[in-house]
């Protein structure tokens, strides 16, 4: 979800892999092991949590999580918990990194060490103040300030313990005073609208005689106004610190006004040195990263480059090839590419042609895509992204049961423990195998169209290329199909969305040993038990050396391989899109049923929208997809909720509450990704709720009145293929600014090649460079698109940075900004009263 400036839109995402922790401290009792597990939050909110590693002092997760993020934050925060049966479960440290520090460690398997977890630590949000000094004359004739200080509302601030009933304490600070007032509590409501004034008197001298007023200036620089936000809460405890601010009365300047919004920080502790305990550390690698896209004409130079890449001749000299050369790893290059060749259904063509080329490099058929090229690269990523759905109808159900069976499979006898029967677990992964294999060679028909047309490819130019040998054109396919997608799946299924969290350690030998398997036999080799390291591998491949196994391959090999015999085909079997709990507001279905909210199982499928009383239950109610008119959030000030949207259907909306930010744009997008089609869709809709005989967003009475605010729909309605064109463009320009100097190392490798037959530089000898001059020609071109697009996004920056307000609500007061924002003042006014 991107965030709109001034025709510009940014977009931020965050891929992150939990590594794993070291050196918890023990638990104070006899056990002495903790079951951890780590969360991912966005200051406050909790967007993703990993698996309980149980028993264990150095906790391996292994986990992935990547999402958009769709507001704005200050720290990407992580924090290891204890689970406790009986209580509460207790957070052992955190790690917290700043927005603008996460650039440091970008890409880097990084060791951060754990922190301690304080609440008067724990803060996030922001908060409004106008402050006003004016004179006033008492009856006596003496002179003296009141300082006037509003606290206008406050915006963001943390959910403590599934509630938020905030309220403000103000005072003055100084040599002498603490003066301290306090807002009413604002009940139920994280963004409050407080609106309250407090006076406090600044004593002055009777007269103004220069060196009174001297005094009196240091005097007022002296005072500064606290702010704290608190939690009322009814727990014995006491309420709970959410945040303050402290204002140095020298920000008055002459006018003797100030009003800005400030960044909570957090309490200080006094001075006191606290004693830090070694809490143990935690191994991250952080990709963050951050992509301001302009209106689609800006790139149309560069985009029409890449597209043009599949007709150049050699495809050598073409601008995406020529990305994948100067990337440092392929990879890089290959996710942007894909994403945009498939935005413009251009995939095939490209593949094809970098594939063909590759294929006539290569000398030996044995060898035939092994190394990781950018045509692997290419065509690993978009059988990702064509191919997720597939991956889901054909191994998930199979992999859901391996996981939750947990039958031993070890076959290695030094592996073997004591109450376990080595023929007894051959037979159990033997099973499985078949089982896995029959899935897989079955599934020929629903494999999407695109992966099909690129196999095709694949086995006619390798066959073309290698006459002589029959199993070229099954070895050239297999080796992706196999090799690089259902294998890699069976082996981490988390990593392909066929499983939430890392395997068990007993569950991933099985699945490790179960991928060997399958990719052996995928493989089409000639001698299959020599594929095999180890004697008890090559053993139980016995199994499988029957001809019916090769042949099975080869039809299944054939199918896939097959362009224009399969469209894109309707799947009759549900395929599961997405599942968890949320909570809903009741519907209203019975006339005299109560709207009140419950904790409800949510799943998603192609077929339909359903919730259950808690999972695996039946459904308490179903919406087919075709009664889906609109997705759309809905307004926190209906229900004082966050994260809320609604499932529009023709006699109704279903109001539903995600667990956080992140959850709710996730549900928000495949909902309307998986009901686009639907002809009745609505134009618009009610942001609002229709509450107490109206709606309240547009105050009409009728709850059948048309929605007074367009719908934010128009997504493609292919869900796998849902691509920003622009912003991978962005992501493109982005690394050929990264890497311009390889771009200008390749323009000389260019002229080198020209000028001399003699043999190349050492320097220039990593280039692939077919035809020197229409090398040459494209890079000139790429160089130029990028040098426009690096003024404009220079231009971009220059005239934010002379608009931004430090003190604005988009940039409040805090952390680094306030220093910034003191010296703007300094430089445009002097601090006197």
């Amino acid at each position: 979800m991107a965030v709109e400036e001034e025709g510009l839109r940014v977009f931020q995402s965050v891929k992150i892999k939990i590594g794993e922790a070291k050196n918890i401290p023990p638990y104070p009792g006899p056990n002495r092991m903790r079951d951890c597990y780590c969360t991912v939050n966005l200051d406050q909110e909790e967007v993703f949590r990993t698996k309980i590693v149980e028993k264990s002092l150095c906790p391996f997760y292994g986990e992935d999580f990547y999402c958009e993020i769709p507001r704005s934050f200050r720290h990407l925060s992580f924090y290891i918990f204890d689970r406790d049966v009986f209580r509460r479960d207790s957070s052992i440290g955190k790690v917290a990194v700043k927005k603008e520090d996460l650039q440091k460690y970008h890409g880097k398997d990084t060791w951060f060490q754990l922190q301690p977890v304080s609440a008067d630590s724990e803060v996030q949000g922001k908060v409004h103040l106008e402050l006003r000094l004016s004179e006033v004359i008492t009856d006596s004739g003496v002179i003296s300030h009141k300082l006037a200080t509003r606290v206008l509302e406050c915006q963001g601030l943390p959910i403590v313990n599934g509630q938020c009933d905030p309220y403000a304490a103000v005072s003055l600070l100084g040599p002498s005073r603490s003066e301290a007032k306090k807002t009413k509590v604002k009940r139920k409501t994280n963004n409050p609208q407080f609106e309250e004034t407090f006076y406090f008197e600044v004593t002055r001298p009777l007269s103004y005689t220069k060196r009174q007023f001297d005094v009196e200036e240091e005097d007022v620089d002296k005072l500064a106004l606290r702010v704290d936000l608190w939690n009322a809460s009814n727990l014995k405890f006491g309420d709970e610190f959410l945040g303050g601010v402290r204002v140095p009365l020298r920000v008055l300047g002459q006018a003797g006004v100030h009003d800005a919004w400030y960044f909570l920080q957090p309490r200080e502790n006094g001075g006191k040195s606290v004693k830090v305990e070694d809490l143990g550390s935690l191994r991250l690698n952080i990709v963050y990263t951050e992509d301001h896209v302009f209106p689609s004409e800006h790139y149309t130079p560069l985009r029409d480059l890449l597209l043009q890449s599949a007709n150049v001749e050699p495809v050598s000299a073409s601008t995406a090839h020529i990305l994948g050369e100067v990337c440092r790893e392929k990879q890089e290059a290959a996710i942007p590419l894909v994403r945009l060749f498939l935005h413009y259904g251009k995939i095939v063509p490209f593949i094809s042609a970098i594939a063909h080329a590759e294929i006539n490099r290569t000398q030996d058929p044995n060898t035939i895509f092994r190394g990781n090229s950018l045509t692997s690269k290419c065509i690993d990523e978009t059988m990702k992204l064509a191919g997720m759905h597939y991956l889901q109808v054909t191994l998930k159900p199979i992999i859901d049961e391996i996981c939750t069976e947990h039958k031993s499979c070890e076959i290695d006898p030094v592996k073997l423990k004591e109450s376990e029967n080595l023929e007894t677990n051959r037979e159990n992964l033997r099973q499985y195998v078949d089982r896995i294999f029959n899935v897989i060679t079955t599934s020929g028909v629903r494999c999407p169209t695109v992966m099909c047309d690129i196999f095709f490819s694949l086995r006619e130019s390798a066959a073309t290329k290698f006459q002589v040998d029959q199993d070229v054109r099954y070895t050239a396919v297999s080796s992706f199909i196999f090799l690089r997608f259902f294998a890699p799946a069976i082996l981490s299924p988390n990593l392909f969305h066929l499983r939430p969290h890392h395997p068990d350690p007993a569950t991933s030998r099985t699945l490790t040993l179960i991928s060997k398997t399958i990719q052996t036999l995928g493989s089409l080799a000639k001698s299959k038990s020599a594929n095999f390291k180890e004697s008890y591998m090559a053993a139980f491949y016995d199994y499988f050396n029957e001809q019916k196994y090769a042949d099975a391959v080869k039809n299944f090999l054939d199918l896939i391989s097959t362009s224009g015999k399969w469209d894109q085909k309707s799947i009759e079997t549900p395929i599961m899109l997405k599942e968890g709990f949320m909570i809903k507001r009741a519907q209203g279905r019975n006339r005299f049923g109560m709207k009140n909210f419950k904790k409800r199982w949510f799943r998603l499928t192609n077929h339909e929208f359903t919730y259950h009383k808690t999972k695996g239950e039946g459904a308490l109610c179903s919406i087919p997809i075709e009664n889906i008119l609109a997705v759309e959030r809905l307004e926190e000030e209906s229900f004082k909720m966050k994260n809320m949207f609604q499932v529009i259907q023709p006699e109704r909306a279903l109001y539903i509450q995600a667990n956080n930010c992140v959850e709710a744009r996730d549900w928000i997008d495949i909902l309307t990704k998986v009901s686009q089609c639907n002809r009745k869709r609505l134009s618009t809709y009610h942001p609002s709720a229709y509450l107490n005989g109206h709606w309240l967003c547009c105050k009409l009475s009728a709850d059948t009145a048309p929605g007074c605010s367009p719908c934010t729909g128009d997504l493609p309605a292919n869900i796998q293929l849902d691509v920003d064109g622009d912003r991978e463009t962005e992501r493109i320009y982005s690394l050929f600014s990264t890497y311009m100097t390889k771009l200008i190392k390749m323009q000389e490798a260019c002229g080198s090649k020209s000028v001399y037959d003699g043999p190349e530089q050492e320097e220039y000898s990593t280039f692939v460079i077919d035809d020197p001059q229409e090398t040459y020609k494209t890079l000139k071109q790429i160089i130029s698109a990028v040098q426009t697009l690096e003024q404009q996004h220079t231009k971009y920056k220059r005239d934010k940075f002379k608009k931004t307000k430090i003190g604005s609500q988009e940039h409040p007061i805090g952390d680094k900004s306030f220093q910034c924002y003191i010296r703007q003042q300094s430089e445009n006014t002097t601090y006197s009263i």
